[in-house]
């Protein structure tokens, strides 16, 4: 199976990227963050011609996730266990394919509205080592995958292009990105690649992309039965020099 992620920032500014680029790597499922639109917006006719259905979870303008399937699945969850009902913010999919849970995510990045949106960022976390958790206790292989705006390490970004006190790398988010390893999640790409300076995201400012001065904020989590099945997971780095890019790419992740 080869399921990727991809904030697109916008997909009715990069619907021809993604046919474009679905038809070149034919993943089998896709996952879609910062949409920008409503479900009644998302282009999904496009893409069902070319073979995919869609699963949608818009918001007007803002935030926003998608999957793209080419198998049969199951929509399990439109939004993340154990936040308050009342919650709008469009950032989570959970769906099943042939067994496994496939669970897309939009992480808040936590920069914004001052203490409150830190605090928002790691109160989700937090629910979300509570839905993996619940996952492995059942014993339920899953994939969490997507924008988790967290750098893991001093690794996953570009030196001097983050500040210690960003929300992306401060000591109260890693801790929680590690409690999600030290359940035994696998981190994909470290998996393959261990000491390599990978990076899924460069600014739109600054020359950050001619300059390569990137962060590595997407990511996929395996659990320990699917980490085992891993072959290969590496960003496709091409797709950001592409003119009118998302400025992040697609990670994808095959399992054999």
């Amino acid at each position: 199976m080869k399921i990727a992620t991809w904030n697109v920032n916008s997909i009715r500014q990069r619907e021809a990227h993604v046919l474009r680029w679905i038809g070149q790597t034919q993943p089998d499922v896709l996952f879609l963050q910062e949409i920008k639109c409503e479900a009644s917006g998302f282009p999904a006719l496009g893409f069902h011609a070319a073979g995919y259905k869609a699963e949608v979870v818009g918001q007007k303008a803002y935030n926003g996730v998608a999957v793209l399937a080419r198998v049969p699945f199951r929509v399990v969850h439109q939004a993340l266990p154990g936040l308050p009902p009342d919650d709008a913010q469009a950032r989570y999919i959970e769906v099943e394919v042939n067994g496994i849970t496939l669970i897309g995510i939009y992480l808040p990045n936590g920069n914004s509205r001052g203490d409150d949106g830190f605090a928002y960022k790691l109160a989700w976390m937090d629910h979300l080592v509570n839905r993996a958790q619940a996952l492995l206790d059942a014993d339920i292989p899953f994939v969490i995958i997507g924008d988790f705006n967290v750098c893991p390490t001093d690794d996953d970004f570009a030196p001097g292009s983050l500040s210690p006190t960003d929300a992306l790398v401060r000591p109260e988010t890693r801790q929680r990105f590690r409690r999600l390893l030290w359940m035994g999640l696998t981190d994909a790409i470290r998996a393959i690649h261990p000491h390599r300076s990978i990076y899924t995201f460069w600014d739109y400012q600054a020359g950050a992309w001619q300059r390569d001065i990137g962060l590595r904020i997407d990511h996929a989590l395996l659990s320990p039965s699917l980490a085992e099945q891993l072959v290969s997971a590496d960003p496709d780095k091409d797709e950001r020099g592409l003119p009118q890019p998302s400025d992040h790419v697609p990670v994808v992740i095959r399992l054999g």
